[in-house]
């Protein structure tokens, strides 16, 4: 056994404690002679033992003796070192700068695992792509890709090469544009890759000439923000990949004032209550009786007049 003080890694691999009393406590090796552990306790007693010099410990454990090139994720980067051992006890531990690739992959992919995709680069295009799929596999199924994190893991030859194989550390996995891997992914081969745009697209311009961003962060309907007064004149909410966008109709101070899929049914039953409660405190933008038919804008009442 190997420590110091009162606690001892045996070559077993089990914890070894010295009496408190015992002239063997602080010596660096032990040869264990008699040793018991009470039930339940995670820990050995050294009841009889003797003082070694880590020479002997090596002639009398020799076949325990072993080297061992240690790549794997640990503490949050990949860690590579050479070991030499004395069953589980270690002897000696020297960085690698020579691990091979492979077991360098496989570590990198355990951290990907452990710690999530969030280890690479995800601008907000790329991040924007993985929910868009997400919502094209939600509603239309194959061929649009899965792109949870599980089916990511099963396909990651598929669409994180040949930049894993490239990689060394974490700094590395930083490096790697997730949305350029994602893209790997897209039906290509059965050419429905080129209708991305338009089954989920990024963003939908609006009836006052505002290109606006979509929301896809929910999988079964996307969101459209945008400004009451932006979508005067539009009769039926705007239709992705079958399903209507829920509208986040906003006041010009970009508060929610509405939230409807069917803005025919907002125009007709519930802008009027909404007129009635904004159109005093916003008094400089137009609130028109009959929205389907008014002219879209973005501006304000003086500036449409110019």
């Amino acid at each position: 056994a190997k420590g110091g003080g009162g606690s001892y890694l045996m070559v077993s691999g089990t914890r070894a404690e010295v009496p408190e009393a015992s002239g063997l406590r602080g010596v660096s090796w032990i040869a264990v002679a008699v040793a018991d552990r009470a039930v339940g306790s995670g820990h050995a007693r050294v009841r009889l033992g003797v003082a070694i010099d880590e020479g002997i410990a090596r002639e009398a454990a020799g076949g325990l003796y072993r080297r061992d090139e240690e790549v794997a994720w640990r503490d949050g980067d990949v860690v590579a070192r050479r070991v030499e051992r004395l069953g589980a006890v270690e002897l000696a531990v020297r960085p690698s700068r020579e691990a091979a690739p492979a077991r360098v992959r496989e570590a990198l992919l355990e951290g990907l695992r452990d710690e999530g995709f969030g280890l690479l680069r995800w601008s907000p295009d790329a991040a924007g792509l993985r929910q868009r799929l997400a919502f094209l596999r939600e509603r239309l199924g194959e061929p649009w890709p899965d792109v949870s994190d599980g089916a990511l893991h099963a396909r990651v030859e598929e669409w994180l090469e040949p930049e894993l194989s490239r990689a060394r550390r974490r700094a590395d996995l930083g490096r790697i544009d997730a949305g350029q891997g994602l893209r790997r992914l897209l039906p290509w081969a059965t050419g429905d890759a080129v209708r991305l745009d338009e089954l989920a697209p990024e963003r939908i311009e609006v009836p006052s000439g505002s290109r606006i961003r979509v929301d896809y962060a929910r999988p079964e309907q996307p969101v459209l923000a945008v400004k009451l007064q932006e979508m005067f004149g539009l009769r039926e909410s705007p239709v992705l990949a079958g399903v209507p966008v829920l509208v986040h109709l906003l006041s010009p101070a970009g508060r929610p004032a509405a939230v409807t899929a069917d803005l025919a049914s907002f125009w007709r039953d519930g802008y009027r209550a909404v007129r009635a409660e904004l159109r005093g405190r916003y008094p400089r933008h137009p609130w028109p009786e009959d929205p389907a038919t008014a002219e879209p804008t973005r501006y304000t009442n003086a500036r449409l007049r110019r």
